[in-house]
């Protein structure tokens, strides 16, 4: 390893990296683990066993096309776009077997409330937490995916549109119906 600490290494070059020494491949597994698991859980409510399979599915795939990553594209996008085909195939897949909703799926849409909050403040937070993931569920895919993609996991519309493979503008017509689709679920 060279001097410089793996987190202070952009994505390319943890990538580079892995090329020439394939255990290096564990620090882009370590960045990225963790997030996938929470975006798959999010479009797809599984249990913790598929989102693990699915998970897994994604890094060996990263893996066997490393070298064909364009890295005008950023990785994170690059990355998702995996996630999201692998997503797609456990569902046509699963098409028969009713989907699980997980229970364990952390929730972090209201993360921005302060953590010394009172008791009932608490309530709140998780009574919302739980709606906003029962709404979610009730949603078209594509809807729940772009809505979960810029709002949860706070993606712009360039790496939305990289990660859907489709237009910018589409991105953001997918997102203003399925916010309108939301509102209505909600009231």
């Amino acid at each position: 390893m060279q001097n410089n600490p793996v987190s202070k290494k952009t994505d390319y070059e943890i990538v580079l990296q892995t090329l020439e020494n394939v255990d290096d491949y564990k620090y882009l597994i370590q960045r990225y683990e963790k997030k996938l698991f929470i975006y798959i859980q999010r479009i797809l409510y599984v249990n913790k066993e598929d989102t693990e399979d699915i998970l897994q599915e994604v890094f060996i795939k990263a893996y066997r096309n490393l070298n064909s990553y364009d890295p005008k594209y950023n990785f994170s996008s690059w990355i998702y776009r995996i996630t999201h085909n692998e997503a797609i195939s456990f569902l046509r897949s699963n098409k028969k077997r009713q989907l699980e909703i997980s229970n364990d799926i952390e929730n972090n849409i209201f993360d921005t409330i302060a953590s010394d909050i009172d008791i009932e403040k608490e309530a709140i937070k998780d009574w919302d937490s739980k709606r906003v993931h029962e709404v979610l569920a009730k949603l078209d895919e594509k809807y729940r995916e772009v809505l979960v993609l810029k709002y949860i996991e706070e993606k712009d519309y360039n790496e939305i549109s990289d990660i859907l493979q489709i237009p910018s503008g589409t991105v953001g017509s997918l997102i203003n119906r399925a916010k309108d689709k939301f509102k209505k679920l909600v009231k």
